[in-house]
């Protein structure tokens, strides 16, 4: 099979010529590319002449695969890789994988090429199904997948997982018909995953580093930042206190063990799924205070929920209300939520009177609405809605 000559949406896709090999490897030395593909790191000339000269000819040659270069229509300037992959014997299925150069990218780049290249192997292979696979974490390709005309279906572990990430993977299938036409928008304005999406603005913040945030509190200005190792022995001593697990369901006894599994794989796995955001709070001198969690829900997109806890030592200060404050804040102004909720057992006091001193409004008691230790416990519930912030914690 002869590399073809696709034009559209002002781009050119082409087959790879050796000319290409030295953008190809000033592009490969970005470290989104080494992060999120398959290239090698450090990418070195050898690698960008083997890729151009060799690997993608063969490709071709082969029927296994299509890997194109994108270029701009107009210059012929190189902007980025778009290739069908795993072509099956019969061109029932293939797989579309990409990357954007980073002088190119905020242009649409990657959605206008993923378009032309999966509308040629529907019109031109006659290939039933286009998959397409990253690595959960990954939620700038997972965008421009949904805006190509991808349904991501869920999950699906990765058969060769990137050294410095996860094997769990996204997996998303677009089928003849779906992909979007030639003259769409490439930023999926006149859909539903556009720039001013929910899905579109939790990726942007998903798909960078957690946050700090701050807080102003009596004693002095707080800091909530990622959880680290150096909290595991402060998270340990608060979930060893007989308030914490008399109110909590954190495990009883509390190991080490414990503290950093939830550090390591539940923190860290929350932000890369872009489900919840989990936070130590820290003093001025970036010592564990407590912890603070902000979750979405999955049957509402809109509607957060809040857990936390405080070291004994750390309790009756003030610092729980100002961290809540400024948590509730970002939740509502970084991912657009409508409407937070907060839960306690009905009895947990010191918790209703944090929530309600940065504005939560008492909604009621529900029935055996939480699982403890064994048994259902009725609990408190309370909401909170961006103009109940306005005031702050009082």
């Amino acid at each position: 099979m002869e590399p073809p000559e696709i034009i559209e949406a002002g781009l050119t896709l082409r087959g790879w010529l050796p000319t290409d090999a030295p953008d190809v490897l000033r592009a490969c030395q970005d470290p989104q590319i080494q992060r999120w593909t398959t290239v090698p790191a450090p990418y070195r000339p050898e690698d960008a002449h083997g890729f151009v000269a060799e690997s993608a000819p063969a490709a071709w040659a082969g029927g296994t695969g299509a890997p194109f270069a994108v270029c701009a229509a107009d210059t012929g300037e190189l902007l980025g890789a778009c290739s069908m992959m795993s072509i099956s014997r019969r061109g029932r299925s293939a797989e579309v994988g990409y990357w954007t150069a980073p002088w190119a990218r905020g242009r649409g780049v990657a959605v206008r090429a993923t378009r032309a290249i999966s509308r040629w192997a529907f019109e031109t292979l006659g290939v039933r199904r286009l998959v397409w696979q990253a690595e959960v974490g990954n939620h700038a390709s997972r965008l421009v997948a949904l805006r190509s005309g991808f349904r991501v279906d869920g999950r699906l572990r990765l058969v060769a997982p990137h050294a410095g990430g996860t094997d769990d993977g996204w997996v998303g299938s677009l089928l003849p018909g779906e992909v979007p036409p030639p003259d769409a928008p490439a930023d999926g304005r006149d859909g539903p995953y556009g720039p001013g999406s929910l899905t579109a603005r939790r990726a942007a913040v998903f798909g960078r580093s957690q946050p700090e945030l701050f807080a102003a509190a009596p004693g002095g200005e707080l800091r909530l930042r990622q959880l680290a190792e150096q909290d595991l022995d402060g998270i340990v001593a608060a979930c060893r206190d007989a308030e914490t697990i008399r109110w909590t369901t954190v495990p009883d006894p509390y190991s080490r063990a414990h503290a950093e599994d939830f550090v390591r794989r539940k923190a860290v796995a929350a932000w890369r799924d872009g489900t919840a955001a989990y936070f130590a709070v820290t003093d001025r001198w970036n010592d564990y205070l407590g912890s603070i969690d902000l979750r979405i829900r999955p049957t509402d997109p809109q509607t957060g929920t809040v857990g936390f806890m405080m070291r004994p030592e750390a309790r009756g200060r003030g610092h729980l209300p100002a961290a809540l404050a400024a948590l509730a804040a970002w939740g509502f102004t970084s991912l657009d939520l409508a409407r937070i909720e907060w839960q306690a057992h009905v009895g947990n006091a010191a918790s209703r009177r944090a929530a309600e001193k940065v504005g939560f409004r008492f909604e009621g008691t529900q029935r055996a609405a939480l699982a403890h230790r064994g048994h259902r416990v009725d609990a408190w519930t309370a909401s909170l809605l961006p103009e109940d912030l306005l005031d702050g914690p009082s």
